[in-house]
């Protein structure tokens, strides 16, 4: 390696541009006294000294005699570490402050846009909102659905009366909402047996909530907000109409999570819901937990159901149930 890319690795470690010509000094003329790798590098005593204790406390150099003023390079690999480590952590200070600087900016903007489009709710703000939006809705409600759950009470009766008024509801789960704790027993199944239409992919876009044409709720995560919980109050606008096409678009590719059953006699309700589960993506050990079951038990019954449907695996099995009318 040239002395010139040399250098510029050194210095992209860290290294400073007179410790470089010291540490190359060294390397052509080194074990020598200290005061010998001065002019050899055109440095006076003061310069040396501070290059030279860069380069000792960055462990690429050292005394080569024990008591002498001779030096020499050392083996470079734990000085090499050293130097990496304290330059990624340079890096990523950097990348935060930078990243961080733009989110306060963009932060800033976000809450200038006051042309009636866009409102942002935080804070306590957001569960009465979301109330409010669910009382409103008079033909239709679409819906992104995916934890993080931020509580409000009622959430569930609410949706449950929107239903009730005959209010189509229709939502697209994440496999995350299939597996986080109690949420399928007590948020889920009860709105799909009120009648809501359900379906579930591995993963959706974002939060959303769609009330008829009138305006969309987008959660923030809260990686993006200053405070615990914030969300977007779209009006109409051709950000609305886009989130209604990106909704329509998802609910097409998205697995139906509930239909009524076409074969004689239907399926037991813990059948169905295994079934849903396993359509949603769950692991073995989330389903098993959601049923209330052992793996074994599991085992079992997931072969009584391949049988059934004359399925040699869970694919075929996922498949044969969509066709059959059991998810």
């Amino acid at each position: 390696m040239t002395h010139a890319k040399l250098g510029e690795a050194l210095r992209l470690l860290g290294v400073g541009e007179t410790a470089v010509r010291v540490y190359l000094t060294l390397l052509e003329r080194a074990p020598a006294p200290l005061e010998a790798i001065g002019p050899a590098a055109g440095l006076g005593s003061a310069e040396l000294a501070a290059a030279y204790g860069e380069l000792a406390d960055a462990g690429l150099a050292s005394a080569a005699d024990k008591g002498a003023d001779v030096v020499a390079p050392v083996p470079p690999a734990a000085g090499l570490e050293i130097l990496a480590r304290h330059r990624a952590a340079e890096l990523e200070e950097s990348r935060l402050a930078v990243g961080g600087a733009f989110e306060a900016f963009r932060r800033r903007r976000l809450a200038a846009y006051d042309d009636r489009f866009v409102e942002v709710v935080t804070g306590d703000a957001v569960g009465p909102r979301m109330r409010q939006a669910w009382a409103s809705a008079r033909e239709q409600i679409r819906q992104f659905e995916s934890p993080p759950y931020f509580p409000v009470p009622g959430a569930t009766e609410d949706a449950l009366a929107t239903l009730a008024r005959r209010v189509t509801q229709r939502v697209v789960y994440s496999r995350e909402s299939l597996e986080h704790p109690g949420h399928l027993k007590d948020a889920i199944e009860p709105c799909v047996e009120a009648g809501e239409q359900a379906r579930v992919l591995p993963s959706v876009p974002v939060k959303l909530v769609i009330i008829d044409e009138a305006y969309a709720l987008v959660s923030l995560p809260s990686r993006e907000a200053d405070v615990h919980h914030s969300m977007l109050v779209v009006q109409p606008c051709g950000l609305l109409s886009a989130l209604v096409a990106l909704f329509e678009q998802t609910w097409r590719s998205a697995l139906p999570f509930h239909g009524r059953t076409t074969r004689p006699g239907g399926l037991p309700p813990a059948d169905r819901r295994l079934l849903w589960l396993l359509a949603g993506g769950a692991s073995d050990e989330v389903v098993a937990r959601e049923l209330g079951i052992s793996r074994r038990t599991l085992f079992r019954r997931l072969q009584i159901l391949m049988a059934r449907l004359g399925a040699a695996n869970r694919f075929q099995l996922a498949l044969q149930a969509q066709r059959s009318g059991w998810l």
